[in-house]
């Protein structure tokens, strides 16, 4: 299968299609806020920023950055070929459970250390998410969990047909 054609990138944009393979994992000072239900469930400057070829980057707020007891383990594991096999959380918030709504690495491979005591959380399954204060667009499809603000442009992995790429 052909790679896609890359959508143009404007000042001030990266391509997704400049990211890494395996992906990069670097701390970001830009602040990422994670609601539910209304509330502020995380908010951070210290989240790991997380690049992969044709998928919008992915932040993962260190736990300390998590509103205590809003987690809580839910069903269901995967597995990723660079980062390792993934736990699963739900969301509690004022008695309302959303389902996988996050996940982590527990214990992360050899490069990803910095994932450990770090959750993603999934913009489709949360109310709202911000980097910097721009409302995060879900990435197609309801696996990869993509941050989509302006700054990137793709087109993304995700939608039907994009699986081999």
């Amino acid at each position: 299968m052909s790679t896609p054609r890359r959508d143009p990138v404007g000042p001030g944009q990266e391509s997704v299609w400049d990211y890494p393979r395996p992906p990069s994992a670097e701390v970001s000072p830009r602040r990422v806020v994670v609601e539910v239900g209304g509330r502020v469930v995380a908010d951070t400057t210290r989240a790991v920023r997380v690049c992969e070829t044709s998928h919008p980057p992915v932040y993962y707020v260190p736990r300390g950055d998590v509103v205590p007891g809003v987690l809580e383990r839910a069903r269901g594991a995967s597995f990723c070929e660079w980062k390792g096999a993934a736990t699963y959380w739900d969301v509690v918030v004022d008695g309302r459970r959303h389902p996988s709504a996050g996940w982590s690495y527990e214990r992360p491979t050899e490069g990803y250390e910095h994932l450990r005591g770090a959750v993603a959380f999934y913009p489709s399954r949360v109310g709202r998410a911000t980097v910097d204060g721009e409302q995060v667009r879900a990435q197609p499809g309801d696996f990869y969990g993509g941050w989509i603000t302006d700054d990137v442009v793709g087109p993304f992995k995700g939608e039907p047909g994009t699986l081999g790429w």
